[in-house]
């Protein structure tokens, strides 16, 4: 007999799993609040198939590149629904724990050798923000 999922039980799962990837995440003090800079940070592992990229202007922190490594590794053990949903949680996680300017996270994944590959990228940014030539750079 197949046991009956509880609702609860699930989203309770999905807080611990949201607790435990940020917790990961470490945020120093940004060296320079007044001029806006732009980080990127870029991972793949052989394990997931999945390129991550994140760039984003910080605000007073800065994310420690060492933790972020250590953030993925936790967030590949979860089984995500699509590339979406898992880049929509990275930015979730990193506009909670960084708080920056402007963020943007990239996926890239090449399941099989038959597929030209699967491409996301989410973005955001803090009301009133605005750079153009900064963002300009990443075209």
């Amino acid at each position: 007999m197949k046991a009956i999922s509880n609702p609860k039980n699930k989203s309770e799962d999905m807080c611990r799993q949201r607790l435990l990837r940020r917790e990961q995440l470490a945020a120093e003090l940004a060296p320079e609040t007044k001029t806006d800079y732009l980080i990127t940070l870029n991972s793949k592992t052989d394990a997931s198939k999945i390129q991550i990229q994140l760039c984003y202007v910080p605000d007073k922190y800065v994310l420690n590149p060492i933790s972020f490594e250590y953030y993925l590794s936790i967030l590949y053990q979860t089984d995500w629904q699509n590339l979406e949903t898992l880049a929509l949680a990275i930015l979730d996680d990193i506009n909670n724990e960084v708080v920056p300017r402007w963020a943007q996270i990239v996926l890239n994944s090449a399941n099989d050798k038959s597929s030209n590959g699967h491409r996301v990228l989410v973005e955001d940014r803090q009301p009133n923000w605005e750079n153009v030539s900064l963002l300009r750079r990443l075209e």
